[in-house]
């Protein structure tokens, strides 16, 4: 039954995502439609990141003893400045290893 599930899942998520990237298909959308859908994308990756980066065994944590918190502020600062993704992403990476393994917050 989970496999089913999981193919049934993977063919629906695909047979989605193909009608609007398959050049052949006559599928347009309209400006407004196309402006709604340009804030998913930032809608769905905020729901992923602020439980984690605000949220500490379900309870919000917005102490400075935080390394999500430290490290999200550090990343945010750093993709303004340099708007980078990739510099943005190894340099949060390794301050967030060195809060949790050396400072031990």
């Amino acid at each position: 039954m989970i496999w089913l599930t999981i193919f049934l899942m993977t063919f629906i998520v695909f047979t989605s995502r193909y009608m609007f990237l398959a050049p052949k298909l006559p599928l347009k959308l309209n400006a407004e439609a196309q402006k709604l859908l340009s804030y998913s994308s930032p809608a769905v990756l905020t729901a992923i990141w602020a439980p984690i980066v605000f949220l500490h065994e379900g309870k919000p944590d917005l102490s400075a003893q935080n390394p999500y918190l430290i490290s999200a502020v550090i990343a945010a600062l750093i993709a303004w400045k340099t708007k980078n993704v990739l510099v943005t992403a190894v340099i949060s990476m390794a301050i967030f290893f060195t809060l949790t393994t050396f400072a031990g917050l």
